[in-house]
């Protein structure tokens, strides 16, 4: 089971967004340099939290603002944004259908029921994680460090 790396990347972008507003405008080459990612792989996940309702970017000219509240925004949409397909997508089950075996004719039957706890749990959880929750985690560790300094 894993969470793909694009949700970390759009968690540090949202927080540098929040954290930048009214200091710096914030382009994705801004952000690419923050993430170390590529200014395409950021592009496209702006893109999706656009699509999303988590924030708004103005065409050509950049300067990414969010949309809602931190305390608005989950992780659990933070990560549907970038996975339509969310929790499911997580737990696969082997393609084994159609052969004589009788477990493998029962085993996503058996699997269903666990599965969907397990997707469940992890659903609940990622929605009672809030961005504003994470700025907070964020704030205290930035105040923890000595000599920080910001990066806009």
């Amino acid at each position: 089971m894993q969470i793909s790396i694009k949700c970390s990347i759009a968690v540090h972008c949202l927080i540098f967004i929040h954290e930048a507003k009214g200091i710096a405008k914030v382009t994705s080459n801004r952000l690419a340099e923050s993430t170390g990612s590529n200014p395409v792989v950021i592009r496209n996940i702006l893109s999706a939290l656009k699509k999303a309702g988590l924030i708004t970017v103005p065409r050509g000219t950049g300067g990414a603002e969010l949309c809602k509240d931190p305390s608005q925004i989950t992780l659990y949409q933070i990560y549907t944004a970038l996975e339509p397909n969310g929790v499911t997508s997580m737990i696969g089950i082997h393609p084994c259908q159609g052969r004589q075996c009788p477990v493998a004719q029962n085993i996503r039957k058996v699997l269903e029921h666990p599965y969907h706890n397990i997707e469940d749990a992890v659903k609940e959880a990622m929605e009672q994680a809030t961005l504003q929750s994470m700025l907070e985690e964020y704030h205290r560790l930035a105040e923890d460090q000595i000599g920080s300094k910001s990066v806009f």
